[in-house]
This record gives structure tokens, C-alpha cells and sequence, in this order.
């Protein structure tokens, strides 16, 4: 019987989610960073993030096997009930659930922040190819985000260009008080 589980990242965690995340780096389009970070790096962007948002990793018997976190959106004072959101599932383990818990669990907890609009940044292949196919964007439509963006030809990398789309979700009542927990 399996354990699946979702919990606090911890800056222990770093070195298998780096390892999850390389991945990305290396092989595909869905990041745009052309380098994998240093472990030290990635472990002072996840302290950054976890200052303020929730890191998020989902765990098979005891093994991390994705990660998902917020951030702020624009960073000014004024977005402060808007958060984008990144999410990363190991690569032999997608479409098996893991990330629409994930997913699930962090909209939870930055509904109870008071945030409202959720945001994800999307790397969008006009033609699918062997670095980017549009799962990303059909995932997150799944899950209740519509396209509010698209920018053509904004990302090169492994020598060709790739389009982004921006996805939003409503998750909160937009009132003239608005509460920041």
C-alpha cells in the first residue's frame, strides 16, 4: 500500500526537489532558465518563497516526487491578493494525480492568506515539439484556470522560440476591504 502525503517543504527537501526541477532545466521548455541553480541557490529561492508563501512537496513512501509553491505577483503592494503559482511533479510520475493535489492543498492554503487571483506563467508551443507540448496549460485548465494572456515568440531556448501564456483563477470574493492574513 502506498503513502502519498503533502507536506511543508523543508530546506532539507532542496536537493531531490533540485533534482525533480533539473530536469525541467535541462530538458524541456516548461522553464526557460537555460542553467540548473546551485543547491545554494535553490535553497536561498526556497527560503525567499517560504518567508511568505507556502512550499509545498507531495511524498510517495517518505520520497518526494513534486513540489509546488506561490509567490507574489509583480511584487508592488497592490497585487498583494494576487499570487503566481509554480508547480513540478518528477517526470515519470505525471498524470497520476500528484499535481492536482498539490495544486488542491496550495489554493487551500493561500485562500485562507486572503489571496483571491491565482496566476501561472506558461511556456506554449504553437507546434508541439520534443521540449514543450501544452499539458501545462491543459492542466491548468483542468483545474479552473482560464487564459487572460498570450505573448508570441518571447522565450528561445534549445534554438527555437516559444510562446507563454498567463492562466488566471478566481479563487476569493473581491470586496472593498480586503484581508491579508
Amino acid at each position: 500500500m502506498e503513502d502519498v502525503r503533502i507536506r511543508d517543504a523543508q530546506l532539507s527537501d532542496a536537493e531531490r526537489i533540485l533534482e525533480i526541477y533539473a530536469y525541467y532545466v535541462e530538458k524541456t521548455a516548461i522553464s526557460f532558465e537555460y542553467d540548473v541553480p546551485s543547491l545554494m541557490d535553490f535553497q536561498n529561492r526556497m527560503k525567499a518563497t517560504m518567508e511568505k508563501y507556502p512550499y509545498l512537496v507531495i511524498e510517495k513512501n517518505g520520497i518526494v516526487q513534486g513540489y509546488a509553491y506561490a509567490g507574489s505577483f509583480v511584487g508592488r503592494a497592490a497585487y498583494s491578493w494576487s499570487s503566481e503559482l509554480s508547480i513540478y511533479v518528477d517526470h515519470t510520475l505525471l498524470k497520476c494525480g500528484y499535481g492536482k493535489k498539490l495544486y488542491g492543498e496550495l489554493e487551500n492554503r493561500l485562500r485562507k492568506k486572503g489571496i483571491l487571483n491565482l496566476y501561472a506563467c506558461i511556456g506554449y508551443a504553437q507546434k508541439e515539439d520534443e521540449y514543450l507540448n501544452n499539458n501545462s496549460a491543459q492542466f491548468h485548465a483542468h483545474m479552473g484556470f482560464t487564459q487572460v494572456g498570450y505573448f508570441q515568440k518571447c522565450g528561445f531556448k534549445f534554438g527555437r522560440w516559444y510562446d507563454m501564456i498567463w492562466m488566471e483563477k478566481i479563487i476569493g470574493a473581491h470586496t472593498d476591504q480586503p484581508v491579508v492574513r
